[in-house]
């Protein structure tokens, strides 16, 4: 297969998880150790990125860099709005809004 006829990694994650996803987002895929997958997505611009998890039914939530909270739900639990995550899910999610930070950032 030539590099030309494969497909972007951005088509790939946009047909799993439903959302419109191009090749200006940053772009984030996880596997956690159940089998469910997590996407992220952040666009130039915008003050939060996007999530997706599988075990929501790919649900959108929106998520900035205050979004993770633990205990705030129940004591212990880690929660993103309205969806519990584990540890590893909110490490990972984490590291995507520090990679994607510099886009959410006003230009000027």
């Amino acid at each position: 297969m030539t590099e030309d006829a494969r497909p972007a990694i951005e088509q790939l994650l946009a047909s799993l998880c439903g959302g419109v996803i191009t090749d200006k987002d940053y772009v984030g895929y996880f596997l956690n150790e159940h089998g469910e997958e997590l996407v992220f997505a952040q666009r130039r611009g915008e003050k939060t990125g996007r999530l997706w998890h599988s075990d929501a039914d790919w649900q959108l939530f929106r998520v900035g860099v205050h979004s993770i909270r633990v205990g705030s739900v129940m004591d212990g639990v880690v929660t993103v709005g309205d969806l519990i995550i584990n540890r590893a899910e909110a490490t990972w999610l984490s590291s995507c809004l520090a990679a994607s930070r510099h886009l959410r950032q006003k230009r000027g």
